[in-house]
């Protein structure tokens, strides 16, 4: 039995919100079993929820789904919340899960903002699909892959959609590390701690910018 926990609104899974509750509803479309639902929130949430890895993170509301919908902009972290808030809107158990990657793509100013090519807490969705659980990751938008090289990243519903190994041109991309598991809601506080030991300041407090120009320059 799924724990109820994965149902409930959360302080940045706030499905509960009035601008997430509308955006979950007028995206669900036309859909008539609970793996179409997810797909429709997925490649909505994916394409036109803008990409921005310049956001200040020690901000709280750069990691809530209800943030997200309201700037339209989002890094991994309030992109994942927010596929789970709306998944849980419909009752479908969902939960943001971790792991820390190695990025072989990330442009030159977002890796001298950093000082690494490691991104810890990179976030995904969990979601409960016909009886068992299946990773979705929203957090490129297709546009960004296509300034980048990248191969857009699919979902099923049936298979874990997780960062592909490779780009279009073969060149190593994204390269898993370390999983940090699953949680209820998005572990602000543990993530936070973690990149003010990882990361410079600037970073931290919100670079700004343009990552999809950067990236379109970088190839």
């Amino acid at each position: 039995m799924v724990d109820q926990k994965y149902l409930e609104p959360g302080k940045y899974i706030d499905s509960n919100h009035p601008a997430v509750v509308s955006y979950a509803h007028e995206n669900a479309g036309e859909a008539q079993t609970v793996r179409q639902r997810v797909l429709n929130f997925y490649y909505t949430i994916r394409d036109t929820i803008r990409y921005d890895p310049y956001m200040p993170i020690a901000n709280p509301a750069s990691y809530r789904a209800s943030d997200a919908v309201v700037t339209k902009r989002g890094w991994c972290v309030p992109k994942a919340a927010l596929l789970a808030a709306c998944c849980r809107i419909y009752g479908i158990p969902a939960r943001p899960g971790y792991a820390d990657v190695r990025n072989h793509l990330a442009t030159e100013r977002l890796l001298a903002l950093l000082g690494t090519d490691t991104f810890a807490w990179h976030s995904y969705c969990d979601i409960y699909i016909d009886g068992k659980w299946v990773k979705a990751t929203p957090a490129f938008n297709l546009s960004l892959c296509d300034k980048f090289g990248l191969k857009p990243l699919e979902f099923d519903g049936k298979n874990d959609s997780l960062f592909h190994e490779f780009d279009q041109m073969g060149n190593k991309h994204m390269e898993y590390l370390q999983d940090r598991g699953f949680f209820s809601d998005v572990p602000f506080e543990l993530i936070l701690a973690t990149f003010k030991k990882l990361y410079k300041p600037d970073y931290i407090r919100g670079a700004g910018g343009d990552f999809h120009k950067e990236a379109a320059q970088s190839r």
